[in-house]
């Protein structure tokens, strides 16, 4: 879940400390012009949760009212990248000295935090490591809630960042903090600057809070903008299905979501591309016939693997569910069986008088296969 600029900055870094400019959030081209009138020259933002608003024409600078009301027209309604510009920020233009990068995101292989920081700001990190990686500083939190100013000053030494090294290093503790505070998996100020008075301050920021643990985080789970999902996804969601569109041609159909991402990983280790991410666990195995659909609506699905493997859940009664769909439905397509777990024997009884095939011993052998089938 992500939040929009003026959420992240009101909701998250606000709370922290971090210094932000002087801003309105507006649905409106008649606030807009009446909070440019009050801060004077400004910038106009379009609150989207994506990047690269600049390039789509969606952030804009004016001098005066009449220019914020006019770039506030241009911008409401604007669509970048699949959402729609309903409302704006608008704060008060300050003089740039310097653009820095700060971030705080999970490290899943070494299972720990990570604060990065680099000397250049205002693009992508990833153009940041490319044309300039020697000004990337990274630190690993391995013990949870342990980030001191110190660590945070060490990790800025011979930046050649000056007098600003301390303010700098209050920051990132202070932006490691929230991280933890607010269950984010990202927060990320780009860029933060240096204004030419030496003022420290967060021009933007994005955060991504893990869906998981939202109950927690309800104000800011409340201002959470949803993902922007394709038509099958959105069809998927109002059955109650978990659908992910990818680009592959492997198609895949699992009960519960580790199965079925780790299917997704071994289709990918073997060399092929998944098609989707698809889980009919639980009572889902009752909409197996509208899963199924969804996903050989897919003109690009080329076979699929089915894996199931039952604990409390029967892998004959999820088993029964797909046959009853395959036999509604009538797809020409080479299909792929991993079953094992409680009811595993009844299962593949069902599928060899079926489909006349056994399903494979090993789920490698079954993703293999339909990897081939693909090709």
């Amino acid at each position: 879940m992500n939040l929009l600029e003026y959420h992240a900055k009101a909701l998250v870094l606000a709370p922290a400390g971090i210094p932000l400019l002087e801003g309105a959030f507006c649905r409106t081209v008649d606030e807009v012009e009446a909070a440019a009138k009050r801060l004077g020259p400004c910038v106009i933002k379009a609150q989207v949760p994506v990047g690269k608003r600049g390039k789509a024409g969606g952030i804009r600078l004016a001098q005066t009212p009449d220019e914020a009301r006019a770039a506030a027209k241009a911008i409401l309604g604007m669509v970048i990248d699949g959402h729609r510009t309903d409302a704006v920020l608008i704060e008060k233009l300050a003089p740039i000295a310097r653009e820095f990068y700060a971030s705080v995101l999970h490290a899943p292989r070494e299972r720990a935090s990570l604060v990065l920081f680099a000397a250049e700001g205002g693009m992508d990190i990833e153009e940041i490591a490319a044309g300039k990686p020697d000004s990337i500083r990274r630190h690993l939190v391995e013990t949870p809630d342990h980030f001191t100013h110190a660590e945070a000053m060490a990790m800025l030494d011979g930046l050649g960042l000056g007098p600003n090294q301390g303010a700098i290093a209050s920051v990132l503790v202070s932006l490691y903090r929230r991280y933890r505070e607010t269950d984010a998996e990202l927060i990320e100020i780009n860029p933060l600057a240096q204004l030419k008075s030496g003022e420290i301050v967060a021009l933007d920021c994005k955060f991504s809070l893990d869906d998981a643990v939202a109950y927690r985080q309800p104000e800011i789970a409340a201002a959470g903008c949803p993902d922007k999902m394709t038509r099958l996804e959105a069809e998927a969601a109002a059955l109650g299905l978990k659908f992910i569109e990818l680009d592959g041609n492997v198609g895949i159909l699992a009960n519960g979501a580790g199965l079925t991402m780790t299917t997704m990983d071994v289709v990918a280790h073997l060399g092929g591309k998944p098609a989707n991410f698809l889980e009919i666990g639980g009572d889902a195995y009752t909409k197996a016939e509208p899963a199924l659909k969804m996903l050989l609506s897919k003109p690009e699905v080329r076979s699929l693997v089915i894996n199931f493997c039952g604990a409390f859940a029967r892998t004959d009664v999820m088993t029964r569910g797909v046959i009853e769909a395959w036999r509604s439905l009538a797809p020409k397509i080479p299909v792929f069986f991993s079953v094992h777990g409680t009811g595993e024997d009844e299962a593949v009884a069902l599928v060899r008088e079926e489909f006349n095939v056994v399903p494979f011993d090993l789920m490698e052998d079954a993703v293999q296969a339909a990897i081939e089938a693909a090709r």
